[in-house]
Protein backbone atom coordinates (compact mmCIF):
# COMPACT_ATOMS: atom_id res chain seq x y z
CA UNK A 1 0.00 0.00 0.00
CA UNK A 2 1.65 3.08 -1.64
CA UNK A 3 -1.15 5.70 -1.86
CA UNK A 4 -0.75 9.56 -1.33
CA UNK A 5 -3.52 10.95 1.13
CA UNK A 6 -3.51 14.64 2.33
CA UNK A 7 -4.58 15.72 5.42
CA UNK A 8 -7.62 14.46 6.74
CA UNK A 9 -10.35 16.97 7.91
CA UNK A 10 -10.03 14.57 11.28
CA UNK A 11 -8.74 12.80 13.45
CA UNK A 12 -9.97 10.37 16.58
CA UNK A 13 -7.47 9.02 18.64
CA UNK A 14 -8.38 5.97 21.03
CA UNK A 15 -6.61 5.02 23.56
CA UNK A 16 -7.09 0.97 24.56
CA UNK A 17 -6.08 -0.89 27.26
CA UNK A 18 -7.98 -4.40 28.02
CA UNK A 19 -11.39 -2.90 26.03
CA UNK A 20 -11.71 -6.46 24.08
CA UNK A 21 -15.00 -6.81 24.73
CA UNK A 22 -16.68 -3.21 23.70
CA UNK A 23 -13.87 -2.69 21.09
CA UNK A 24 -16.29 -3.58 18.46
CA UNK A 25 -19.38 -1.61 19.55
CA UNK A 26 -17.15 1.48 19.65
CA UNK A 27 -15.46 1.18 16.33
CA UNK A 28 -19.38 0.59 14.71
CA UNK A 29 -20.54 4.09 16.77
CA UNK A 30 -17.63 6.46 16.11
CA UNK A 31 -17.79 5.63 12.71
CA UNK A 32 -21.09 6.19 12.20
CA UNK A 33 -20.57 9.03 14.04
CA UNK A 34 -17.30 10.47 11.94
CA UNK A 35 -18.79 9.42 8.74
CA UNK A 36 -22.17 12.09 9.09
CA UNK A 37 -19.91 14.49 10.51
CA UNK A 38 -17.13 14.44 7.91
CA UNK A 39 -17.82 12.15 5.59
CA UNK A 40 -14.98 9.48 4.48
CA UNK A 41 -12.50 12.29 5.15
CA UNK A 42 -11.11 10.85 8.79
CA UNK A 43 -9.26 8.66 10.47
CA UNK A 44 -9.24 6.50 13.65
CA UNK A 45 -6.35 5.83 15.99
CA UNK A 46 -6.68 3.25 18.06
CA UNK A 47 -3.47 2.83 20.17
CA UNK A 48 -3.10 -0.47 22.16
CA UNK A 49 -1.45 0.31 25.51
CA UNK A 50 0.19 -2.79 26.09
CA UNK A 51 -3.12 -4.93 26.64
CA UNK A 52 -3.29 -8.38 27.94
CA UNK A 53 -6.17 -9.44 25.88
CA UNK A 54 -7.25 -9.32 22.29
CA UNK A 55 -7.55 -5.87 21.82
CA UNK A 56 -4.85 -5.65 19.34
CA UNK A 57 -5.95 -8.58 17.52
CA UNK A 58 -9.23 -7.12 17.24
CA UNK A 59 -7.61 -3.49 15.85
CA UNK A 60 -5.62 -5.34 13.59
CA UNK A 61 -9.07 -7.14 12.17
CA UNK A 62 -10.73 -3.85 12.15
CA UNK A 63 -7.76 -1.70 10.54
CA UNK A 64 -8.42 -4.79 7.33
CA UNK A 65 -12.00 -3.91 7.06
CA UNK A 66 -11.26 -0.45 7.13
CA UNK A 67 -9.17 1.38 5.36
CA UNK A 68 -9.67 4.87 7.59
CA UNK A 69 -8.80 3.19 10.67
CA UNK A 70 -4.67 3.13 11.98
CA UNK A 71 -3.62 0.64 14.92
CA UNK A 72 -0.66 1.69 17.00
CA UNK A 73 0.63 -1.10 19.21
CA UNK A 74 2.76 0.36 22.10
CA UNK A 75 5.35 -2.00 23.37
CA UNK A 76 3.99 -1.62 27.39
CA UNK A 77 1.45 -0.01 29.40
CA UNK A 78 2.75 2.76 29.59
CA UNK A 79 -0.90 4.33 31.09
CA UNK A 80 -3.52 6.45 29.49
CA UNK A 81 -2.07 9.26 29.08
CA UNK A 82 1.19 8.10 27.40
CA UNK A 83 -1.14 6.08 25.11
CA UNK A 84 -2.79 9.04 24.39
CA UNK A 85 0.38 10.94 23.51
CA UNK A 86 1.27 8.38 21.16
CA UNK A 87 -1.66 8.88 19.32
CA UNK A 88 -2.08 12.27 19.15
CA UNK A 89 1.51 12.13 17.74
CA UNK A 90 0.32 9.74 14.75
CA UNK A 91 -3.07 11.75 14.47
CA UNK A 92 -2.53 13.77 11.04
CA UNK A 93 -6.07 16.01 10.64
CA UNK A 94 -6.92 19.75 11.01
CA UNK A 95 -9.27 18.72 13.90
CA UNK A 96 -8.42 16.15 16.61
CA UNK A 97 -11.26 14.23 18.75
CA UNK A 98 -9.44 12.39 21.91
CA UNK A 99 -12.03 10.41 23.22
CA UNK A 100 -11.77 6.40 25.19
CA UNK A 101 -13.04 3.15 23.97
CA UNK A 102 -15.47 2.66 26.64
CA UNK A 103 -18.58 4.39 25.50
CA UNK A 104 -18.66 6.24 28.55
CA UNK A 105 -18.22 9.49 26.59
CA UNK A 106 -20.89 8.88 23.25
CA UNK A 107 -19.07 9.31 20.10
CA UNK A 108 -22.05 11.04 18.60
CA UNK A 109 -21.35 13.58 20.62
CA UNK A 110 -18.86 15.28 18.10
CA UNK A 111 -21.93 16.42 15.76
CA UNK A 112 -22.25 18.79 18.51
CA UNK A 113 -18.90 19.07 19.11
CA UNK A 114 -18.01 19.71 15.06
CA UNK A 115 -20.07 23.15 14.86
CA UNK A 116 -19.14 24.39 17.72
CA UNK A 117 -15.50 24.30 16.71
CA UNK A 118 -16.72 26.03 12.80
CA UNK A 119 -17.93 29.08 14.94
CA UNK A 120 -13.97 29.98 16.06
CA UNK A 121 -13.53 27.48 19.09
CA UNK A 122 -9.85 26.17 19.55
CA UNK A 123 -11.23 23.24 21.83
CA UNK A 124 -14.25 21.32 22.59
CA UNK A 125 -14.35 19.48 25.49
CA UNK A 126 -17.17 17.64 27.52
CA UNK A 127 -17.87 18.54 30.59
CA UNK A 128 -19.63 15.87 32.95
CA UNK A 129 -23.27 17.14 34.48
CA UNK A 130 -23.71 13.60 35.38
CA UNK A 131 -21.76 9.91 35.72
CA UNK A 132 -23.53 7.11 35.77
CA UNK A 133 -22.14 3.84 36.71
CA UNK A 134 -19.53 5.29 39.15
CA UNK A 135 -19.87 4.73 42.99
CA UNK A 136 -20.20 7.19 45.32
CA UNK A 137 -16.75 7.06 46.82
CA UNK A 138 -15.91 7.96 43.17
CA UNK A 139 -18.31 10.88 42.90
CA UNK A 140 -16.98 12.01 46.14
CA UNK A 141 -12.97 11.55 45.25
CA UNK A 142 -13.45 13.48 41.75
CA UNK A 143 -15.27 16.12 42.82
CA UNK A 144 -12.95 16.99 46.21
CA UNK A 145 -9.91 16.61 43.11
CA UNK A 146 -11.30 19.04 41.13
CA UNK A 147 -12.05 21.72 43.42
CA UNK A 148 -9.02 20.92 45.14
CA UNK A 149 -7.11 21.54 41.77
CA UNK A 150 -9.22 24.61 41.02
CA UNK A 151 -7.53 26.51 44.31
CA UNK A 152 -3.88 25.07 44.13
CA UNK A 153 -3.60 26.05 40.19
CA UNK A 154 -2.69 29.03 38.37
CA UNK A 155 -4.16 27.79 35.36
CA UNK A 156 -7.94 27.86 34.82
CA UNK A 157 -8.72 23.91 34.62
CA UNK A 158 -12.41 23.41 33.80
CA UNK A 159 -13.69 21.23 36.98
CA UNK A 160 -15.26 17.87 35.65
CA UNK A 161 -14.29 17.67 32.47
CA UNK A 162 -11.91 14.55 31.42
CA UNK A 163 -10.09 14.51 28.02
CA UNK A 164 -12.68 13.69 26.27
CA UNK A 165 -12.32 16.68 23.63
CA UNK A 166 -12.04 17.79 20.17
CA UNK A 167 -9.16 19.89 19.22
CA UNK A 168 -7.69 22.19 16.68
CA UNK A 169 -4.27 21.15 14.72
CA UNK A 170 -2.82 24.33 16.20
CA UNK A 171 -3.95 23.46 19.72
CA UNK A 172 -2.38 19.82 19.19
CA UNK A 173 1.00 20.47 17.74
CA UNK A 174 1.81 23.10 20.90
CA UNK A 175 0.25 20.36 23.08
CA UNK A 176 2.98 18.32 21.21
CA UNK A 177 5.88 20.16 21.91
CA UNK A 178 5.33 20.03 25.60
CA UNK A 179 8.36 17.58 26.43
CA UNK A 180 7.31 17.06 30.15
CA UNK A 181 6.95 12.97 30.87
CA UNK A 182 4.58 13.33 33.78
CA UNK A 183 1.68 14.49 31.73
CA UNK A 184 -2.07 15.59 32.28
CA UNK A 185 -3.20 16.56 28.85
CA UNK A 186 -6.27 18.06 30.46
CA UNK A 187 -4.37 20.60 32.52
CA UNK A 188 -1.90 21.04 29.62
CA UNK A 189 -4.74 21.79 27.10
CA UNK A 190 -5.97 24.66 29.49
CA UNK A 191 -1.97 26.10 29.62
CA UNK A 192 -2.48 26.41 26.13
CA UNK A 193 -5.01 28.97 26.18
CA UNK A 194 -7.34 29.95 22.73
CA UNK A 195 -10.92 29.77 22.34
CA UNK A 196 -12.16 26.87 24.41
CA UNK A 197 -15.90 26.09 24.92
CA UNK A 198 -17.53 23.02 27.37
CA UNK A 199 -20.32 21.07 25.70
CA UNK A 200 -22.25 19.66 29.30
CA UNK A 201 -23.36 16.33 28.25
CA UNK A 202 -24.68 13.09 30.48
CA UNK A 203 -22.06 10.28 31.19
CA UNK A 204 -22.79 6.99 30.41
CA UNK A 205 -22.16 4.31 32.41
CA UNK A 206 -19.43 1.88 31.11
CA UNK A 207 -20.22 -0.23 27.61
CA UNK A 208 -18.59 -3.69 28.97
CA UNK A 209 -15.18 -4.35 31.16
CA UNK A 210 -14.18 -2.87 34.48
CA UNK A 211 -12.49 0.97 34.95
CA UNK A 212 -8.95 1.15 34.13
CA UNK A 213 -8.59 3.75 37.29
CA UNK A 214 -8.29 2.11 40.66
CA UNK A 215 -7.41 3.82 43.91
CA UNK A 216 -4.11 3.68 43.21
CA UNK A 217 -4.15 4.76 40.09
CA UNK A 218 -6.26 7.86 40.66
CA UNK A 219 -4.25 8.77 43.44
CA UNK A 220 -1.26 8.63 41.42
CA UNK A 221 -3.38 10.66 38.99
CA UNK A 222 -3.86 13.54 41.11
CA UNK A 223 -0.42 13.44 42.52
CA UNK A 224 1.01 13.81 38.60
CA UNK A 225 -1.78 16.69 38.07
CA UNK A 226 -1.47 18.81 41.57
CA UNK A 227 2.65 18.61 40.84
CA UNK A 228 2.79 19.48 37.22
CA UNK A 229 0.28 22.45 36.94
CA UNK A 230 1.28 23.62 41.07
CA UNK A 231 4.23 24.35 43.36
CA UNK A 232 1.31 25.49 46.06
CA UNK A 233 2.27 21.82 48.20
CA UNK A 234 5.92 22.81 48.74
CA UNK A 235 4.94 26.64 49.26
CA UNK A 236 2.26 24.98 52.42
CA UNK A 237 5.75 22.58 53.75
CA UNK A 238 7.34 25.93 54.00
CA UNK A 239 4.48 27.41 55.92
CA UNK A 240 4.04 24.07 57.83
CA UNK A 241 7.64 24.32 58.66
CA UNK A 242 7.77 27.89 60.27
CA UNK A 243 4.09 27.07 62.38
CA UNK A 244 6.16 24.20 63.62
CA UNK A 245 9.16 26.41 64.23
CA UNK A 246 7.09 29.16 66.01
CA UNK A 247 5.27 26.26 68.24
CA UNK A 248 8.50 24.52 69.01
CA UNK A 249 10.26 27.52 70.62
CA UNK A 250 7.23 28.52 72.65
CA UNK A 251 6.86 25.07 74.07
CA UNK A 252 10.62 25.08 74.96
CA UNK A 253 9.96 29.02 76.65
CA UNK A 254 6.66 27.26 78.44
CA UNK A 255 9.22 24.81 79.22
CA UNK A 256 11.62 26.98 80.92
CA UNK A 257 9.02 28.94 82.68
CA UNK A 258 7.60 25.42 84.70
CA UNK A 259 11.32 24.67 85.64
CA UNK A 260 12.47 28.25 86.80
CA UNK A 261 8.98 28.03 88.87
CA UNK A 262 10.08 24.59 90.41
CA UNK A 263 7.50 22.70 88.66
CA UNK A 264 8.37 19.39 87.84
CA UNK A 265 6.08 18.34 85.28
CA UNK A 266 5.24 14.20 84.66
CA UNK A 267 4.41 13.96 80.88
CA UNK A 268 6.25 11.90 78.94
CA UNK A 269 3.63 10.70 76.63
CA UNK A 270 2.57 13.87 75.91
CA UNK A 271 6.29 14.62 75.41
CA UNK A 272 6.81 11.68 73.06
CA UNK A 273 3.46 12.61 71.30
CA UNK A 274 4.40 16.20 70.49
CA UNK A 275 8.44 14.78 69.15
CA UNK A 276 6.27 12.36 67.23
CA UNK A 277 3.94 15.01 65.61
CA UNK A 278 7.03 17.37 65.07
CA UNK A 279 8.74 14.46 63.02
CA UNK A 280 5.45 13.65 61.13
CA UNK A 281 5.16 17.39 59.99
CA UNK A 282 9.07 17.13 58.96
CA UNK A 283 8.33 13.99 56.91
CA UNK A 284 5.61 15.14 55.15
CA UNK A 285 7.25 18.30 53.84
CA UNK A 286 10.43 15.90 52.65
CA UNK A 287 7.78 13.65 51.07
CA UNK A 288 6.22 16.82 49.37
CA UNK A 289 9.66 18.02 48.19
CA UNK A 290 10.42 14.34 46.96
CA UNK A 291 8.18 13.93 44.65
CA UNK A 292 8.63 17.65 42.75
CA UNK A 293 12.72 16.08 43.13
CA UNK A 294 11.48 13.34 41.84
CA UNK A 295 10.05 14.43 38.88
CA UNK A 296 12.98 16.91 37.81
CA UNK A 297 15.37 13.66 37.92
CA UNK A 298 12.71 11.60 35.83
CA UNK A 299 12.90 14.90 33.32
CA UNK A 300 16.71 15.19 33.14
CA UNK A 301 16.97 11.66 31.44
CA UNK A 302 15.01 12.77 28.27
CA UNK A 303 14.25 9.23 28.09
CA UNK A 304 11.31 8.85 25.07
CA UNK A 305 8.04 9.36 26.40
CA UNK A 306 6.65 5.66 24.98
CA UNK A 307 8.09 3.30 22.55
CA UNK A 308 5.91 2.36 19.43
CA UNK A 309 5.56 -1.71 18.31
CA UNK A 310 4.16 -1.35 15.37
CA UNK A 311 1.66 0.49 13.22
CA UNK A 312 -0.84 -1.25 11.47
CA UNK A 313 -2.90 -0.56 8.28
CA UNK A 314 -5.21 -2.40 6.13
CA UNK A 315 -3.99 -5.51 7.80
CA UNK A 316 -0.24 -4.26 7.21
CA UNK A 317 2.39 -3.82 9.97
CA UNK A 318 5.00 -1.68 9.88
CA UNK A 319 7.50 -0.27 12.77
CA UNK A 320 7.43 3.23 13.74
CA UNK A 321 10.32 5.12 13.80
CA UNK A 322 11.31 7.08 17.35
CA UNK A 323 9.60 9.75 17.74
CA UNK A 324 11.24 12.79 20.28
CA UNK A 325 9.54 15.93 21.55
CA UNK A 326 11.77 17.92 19.93
CA UNK A 327 10.66 16.94 16.76
CA UNK A 328 8.95 19.43 14.17
CA UNK A 329 5.43 19.08 12.77
CA UNK A 330 6.47 18.21 9.48
CA UNK A 331 9.42 15.45 10.86
CA UNK A 332 6.43 14.03 12.75
CA UNK A 333 4.05 13.95 9.68
CA UNK A 334 6.64 12.65 7.93
CA UNK A 335 7.64 9.52 10.31
CA UNK A 336 3.88 8.54 10.12
CA UNK A 337 3.32 8.38 6.87
CA UNK A 338 6.18 6.33 5.81
CA UNK A 339 5.14 3.52 8.76
CA UNK A 340 0.97 3.68 7.40
CA UNK A 341 2.40 3.18 3.91
CA UNK A 342 1.53 6.77 2.57
CA UNK A 343 3.35 8.50 0.35
CA UNK A 344 4.42 11.55 2.11
CA UNK A 345 2.82 15.03 1.32
CA UNK A 346 5.58 17.49 -0.73
CA UNK A 347 3.64 20.31 0.70
CA UNK A 348 3.26 19.32 4.27
CA UNK A 349 2.33 22.85 5.81
CA UNK A 350 4.67 23.51 9.08
CA UNK A 351 2.70 25.40 11.80
CA UNK A 352 6.05 26.16 13.70
CA UNK A 353 7.41 28.32 11.40
CA UNK A 354 4.46 29.71 9.25
CA UNK A 355 6.39 28.11 6.02
CA UNK A 356 5.64 25.23 3.33
CA UNK A 357 8.40 22.13 4.30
Amino acid sequence: MNDRLVSPRLSIVVPCFNEQDGLDEFVRRMVLAATEAVGQDYEIIAVDDGSSDATWDLITAHSCDLPNLIGVRLMRNYGHQMAATAGLSVARGERVLLIDADLQDPPELLLLMTPIMDRGADVVYGQRSSRAGETRFKLVTAAAFYRLLGRLTSVPIPKDAGDFRLMSRRVVDILLAMPERDRFIRGMVSWVGGRQVALPYERDARFAGETKYPLRKMVRFALDAITSFSTVPLRIATWVGFLSAVIAVALVGYTLVQWFAGHTVAGWSSLMATVAGFFSIQFIGMGIMGEYLGRLVEEAKQRPMFAVDSVSRGGVSRPLELMTANMRPSERRAAVERAIGVEPDLHTHDDRTGTRD
